[in-house]
């Protein structure tokens, strides 16, 4: 199995670069790969900061990857919860964070706009300290 950094997953999802994204594909095509919820969150902030993608095409592009058949994930249903809460208006870093919170009794946070948009994950309660 091999673990992919963000750059080797940015040059498999955008292809900027022809000779990178092809030695990214190939490598991925022949291998087991893992990638770690921090590879994910760092791929979100690149894909949205410098390519100036929207949530609803950097949440597909992640969707389709992690439906890949070699590719397995250090925290399949965190990440899965991430996904959907992001595509509904929820940052993805906040998404992380509260999916990967679900057994505990609830999430507190000073941030106001992530207790508002938190009704997207209705299962995690968010409260102000």
């Amino acid at each position: 199995m091999i673990a992919l950094d963000t750059n080797v997953v940015v040059r498999l999802l955008v292809a900027d670069d022809a000779v990178q994204a092809e030695r990214a594909r190939k490598l991925v095509a022949e291998n087991q790969i893992l990638i770690a919820t921090t590879v994910l969150l760092e791929c979100e902030w690149v894909l949205r900061s410098a390519y100036m993608l929207d949530a609803d095409a950097i949440g597909r592009a992640l969707e389709k990857l992690i439906g890949l058949p070699q590719l397995s994930l250090k925290e399949p249903t965190v990440v899965q919860n991430a996904i959907l809460a992001y595509r509904q208006g929820l940052d993805f870093a906040d998404a992380l964070h509260l999916s990967g919170s679900r057994e505990a009794e609830c999430f507190a946070t000073f941030d106001r706009t992530l207790r508002k948009r938190s009704n997207v994950m209705p299962d995690v309660a968010v409260i102000e300290p």
